[in-house]
């Protein structure tokens, strides 16, 4: 708690202090970070009948919520709300949070209801998919090795990085009378180092020497071991002293350290502060958390490019799948995953960790909650974490957790796994076979292996879907639209996991691409196909089009045909009709051999030469050619219009 006060403190000055009056002397408490100081004094205002604003009620609620308070806060939240809507997305999120700890699940249900028209399609998919996972009896991580990494101090102690072969983190611990930094009563923050021992424990804690030394802020620090460069947020500061803008705001800048200790500053600005800095060397992107004025919510995650230690891009916000209304800090990459931290109400506790699956085209799949063991009702942040010899995988946190030694402790844990329930993520476009183009308004699902249908989208102008579910050992994978075929694939085990590597395409037919219009019937449009003379043996050429019809049958399976039979006027009528229905009858048993249902097929009738196409009729002298127009066999579509 410590930890995320010293840091979310320069987040929270950053978004409430801008033109900010302070009208009463629990403002000024508010304002310095003393939220007890705050609460005595608004209290003390409202007792003796000074007038309080909504703004100075919801500076009252959230001094309850940031000292743990929810059931005060949540109450505050609540009747502001009644009288004056709480616009400010922060601020919903903090009242929901604020009822998860206070109230009944269907009372948090009930203004998460009423509010999530005001939030984006993310934040609404994303809140009903974890609280989905979190419901399941089995989505936990409560058998999981979790221990105290023994080297916590009383004080904060936080943000772990794994660096040669040991650990760093960053304390508020006294060292050397360090300089107290007023909102935590703390002393300003600095970079320690641990050995980490063969149970994963921490011993022989010292300050870590390679960063520069300074007397305020140096902290969250990342070791590249591609590069051999640390990156770390520290105070800005000019000539040893403090720096700070017009406004007299001192921000948190990220800083970098060369292998040779030569320092650069990355990102800096005495306006705004940057947290949790994480460089993937694999893409040359500096992730972190920044509190810019277009963002989601409280801090945001955001990265630039940056080529040999320069920085090549404007800052670009992960966008409102990742972001939240809440405060997303500390990104880890690890595993093609992604793993970072975000208060939003839906969680388990105040900061939990969630993981995302990184995608190739630079977007990302729902964030899933890490689940009881890894998160508690409490904080935690901070998440790294490293396969082991074994194949398993170790790591550490940080975390507020009852039975620690201070407000923040690092915590070590042990998994068989990764963390997180497994899921099915699927992402691609539906089109046209006819076109290839993009399909508006397709139906993609996935359906269960008990026939229930787990989870339906429809698909952009583009013909762009994307959806999640909880993992399932089998899944049936279909796509439609009215008018079109029925695409439908089964995958199972390993098939499953590689459907998701990469864009899953899904083609679909137009209807009225397969039909033609004869004899002003609809029919389908498969190649003219003839049997021997008084034959109805089933040739090779003549399965070939009937195996077209079945391919249509099942993209159509709810497409009904009836079968007609037709011959030319040569030989005995009588004959022609049997020898017509012999044909009709031996397609019908083809069709139902190979997967049509009696549903599909309504009828099959031979009718002889009982509708001659031409002239030639008996008696008639015709041409081969002419005959053959009459040796024809249809498949009329009789619910054409229903199709559609």
């Amino acid at each position: 708690m410590r930890a995320i006060l010293i840091i979310v403190s320069f987040l929270f000055a950053s978004l409430v202090m801008r033109s900010q009056e302070m009208t009463l002397d629990g403002d000024k408490y508010f304002y310095s970070y003393d939220y007890q100081g705050a609460i005595d004094s608004y209290l003390r205002d409202k007792a003796e009948g000074v007038l309080i604003t909504n703004k100075q009620m919801l500076n009252l609620a959230d001094s309850y919520f940031r000292t743990g308070n929810y059931k005060e806060a949540s109450k505050i939240y609540l009747d502001v709300n009644s009288k004056d809507t709480i616009a400010d997305s922060n601020r919903i999120n903090m009242m929901l949070q604020s009822m998860t700890k206070s109230h009944s699940a269907e009372a948090l249900r009930g203004i998460w209801n009423a509010k999530k028209g005001l939030m984006s399609k993310e934040l609404r998919e994303n809140a009903d998919f974890n609280y989905q996972l979190l419901e399941k009896d089995s989505y936990n991580n409560s058998d999981t090795e979790v221990f105290n990494s023994l080297e916590n101090s009383p004080q904060a102690d936080f943000s772990p990085s794994f660096y040669k072969g040991k650990l760093l983190f960053s304390s508020s611990r006294r060292k050397n009378k360090k300089k107290k930094y007023g909102p935590s009563g703390e002393a300003y923050l600095d970079i320690y180092e641990a050995r980490i021992t063969s149970n994963g424990r921490l011993a022989n804690t010292k300050k870590f020497d390679l960063i520069p030394n300074s007397r305020y802020h140096k902290s969250t620090p990342q070791y590249v071991e591609e590069q051999d460069r640390i990156f770390y947020i520290l105070s800005n500061s000019e000539n040893g002293e403090l720096a700070f803008n017009d406004y007299g705001k001192n921000a948190l800048a990220i800083g970098m350290v060369y292998d040779n200790g030569f320092f650069r500053y990355m990102l800096r600005d005495l306006s705004t502060s940057f947290y949790y800095p994480f460089f993937d060397s694999s893409s040359d992107k500096l992730y972190f958390s920044a509190n810019f004025e277009k963002g989601f919510g409280g801090t945001d995650i955001y990265y630039v490019y940056v080529n040999n230690g320069q920085i090549m891009s404007e800052p670009i916000n992960l966008g409102p799948r990742i972001n939240s209304p809440g405060n997303e800090i500390a990104p880890y990459i690890h595993d093609g995953s992604m793993y970072f931290s975000s208060d939003i109400f839906y969680g388990i506790g105040g900061m939990d960790v969630y993981r995302t699956n990184l995608q190739n085209d630079d977007s990302y799949s729902i964030p899933v909650n890490l689940g009881a063991g890894i998160n508690s009702e409490s904080h935690d942040f901070g998440f790294i974490v490293k396969k082991n010899d074994d194949n398993g995988l170790s790591g550490y946190l940080a975390s507020n957790r009852p039975g620690g030694k201070g407000g923040d402790d690092l915590y070590g844990f042990v998994l068989n796994e990764k963390p997180g329930l497994k899921t099915i993520s699927l992402k691609g476009k539906v089109v046209s076979l006819s076109t290839n183009q993009g399909l508006v308004n397709a139906q993609v699902r996935i359906v269960g292996g008990d026939g229930s249908v787990i989870k339906s989208v429809m698909t952009t102008q583009y013909g762009e879907y994307r959806l999640e579910i909880p993992y399932e050992e089998r899944i049936t994978v279909q796509s439609t639209k009215e008018g079109f075929s029925v695409f439908t694939a089964i995958y199972e085990g390993n098939a499953i996991s590689e459907l998701q590597n990469n864009s899953f395409n899904m083609g679909i037919m137009n209807l009225d691409d397969l039909i033609v219009e004869v004899e002003e019937k609809k029919v389908l449009d498969i190649e003219k196909f003839f049997f021997a003379k008084r034959k109805s043996d089933l040739t090779e050429s003549i399965t070939a089009e009937l195996d077209r019809v079945i391919e249509v049958i099942n993209r159509f399976p709810r497409i009904q045909l009836h079968i007609e039979t037709h011959t030319d006027s040569r030989g005995y009528t009588s004959a022609n009709k049997r020898i017509s229905q012999q044909r009709a009858d031996a397609i019908k048993m083809y069709l139902l051999k190979n997967g049509a249902s009696n549903n599909n097929i309504t009828s099959a009738v031979g009718y002889g030469e009982e509708r001659i196409m031409n002239n030639c009729t008996n008696g008639v002298y015709c041409l081969e050619f002419l005959h053959n127009q009459n040796n024809r066999t249809l498949f009329v579509v009789e619910n054409y219009d229903q199709l559609k």
